[in-house]
């Protein structure tokens, strides 16, 4: 998803790609414009040999069938699974993971999907790592449906050590959500929202977009608009790299099942 911009260093590029930080100028937020209500997601990952993987796709259904009543009675926003396709050396191979809008409905689905006996299945009883993590998130808009082997592309950054305490929000309002937004109402992408730790697990001040898209075609649809919107706003860049580091940079691109709400 990296787009050329000339005399912009490669990790610049790849930041207003995969953000697609240029689609808008920069636009302080409308002063009417309220905040959103945190929406919390619980992910969990493994990392899983190959011969279990049938056995993860086994579990991954259980774990929709729990989190089914969930979705129904309003307590999920959305619940989904995925299989990473670019792999890393350690990296981890499959995942769940499910949002709400308070944590005691997160951690209540937490505590049935282990009730259910799902973290002693064989699958993930074989895993050779795992991970927790929770996310809240402020900056975030979806279509309901579902999603079945759909993609999900996510890019991880970190906010420069004298960045501005709101930086993010500004970043979030000013670029990210009126992309993202019009992607959304025109079918391009399923669903997205930008990631901050609520428990942190990592170094305070790095941040995850993830958005989905039911096709493979999507993706190609989101770079072309950035590829597009490059040429119209040639400002935004160094606006950008004033407040985001590159070394830390890192992309994810996964296959997805999802319901949402």
């Amino acid at each position: 998803m990296i787009t050329r911009t000339t005399g912009a260093p490669a990790a610049v590029r790849a930041l207003l790609a995969c953000l697609g930080l240029l689609l808008l100028p920069s636009v302080a937020p409308a002063a009417d414009a309220r905040e959103k209500p945190p929406l919390y997601t619980f992910a969990a990952s493994w990392t899983l040999p190959r011969a279990q993987w049938a056995e993860m796709a086994q579990a991954a259904t259980t774990a929709e069938k729990t989190a089914a009543r969930f979705l129904a009675d309003g307590t999920l926003t959305a619940f989904g699974s995925d299989v990473r396709m670019v792999h890393t050396r350690e990296g981890d191979t499959h995942d769940l993971w499910w949002s709400g809008h308070t944590l005691a409905g997160v951690l209540a689905v937490l505590d049935e999907m282990h009730r259910s006996g799902l973290a002693t299945s064989p699958a993930l009883s074989a895993a050779t790592a795992h991970e927790d993590v929770l996310y809240v998130s402020r900056h975030y808009n979806w279509r309901a449906g579902t999603v079945k082997g759909g993609y999900t592309r996510g890019a991880f950054y970190q906010l420069k050590e004298d960045a501005p305490d709101n930086a993010l929000d500004v970043i979030s309002t000013s670029f990210i959500e009126p992309l993202m937004d019009k992607l959304v109402a025109d079918g391009t992408v399923q669903g997205y929202e930008v990631d901050t730790e609520w428990v942190h697990t990592q170094k305070p001040g790095g941040f995850w977009l993830y958005y989905i898209t039911n096709t493979a075609a999507g993706l190609d649809k989101v770079d072309a608009a950035l590829g597009a919107a490059l040429k119209g706003n040639p400002l935004a860049g160094p606006a950008i790299g004033s407040m985001i580091g590159y070394k830390t940079h890192r992309d994810s691109l996964f296959r997805t099942d999802a319901t949402i709400k």
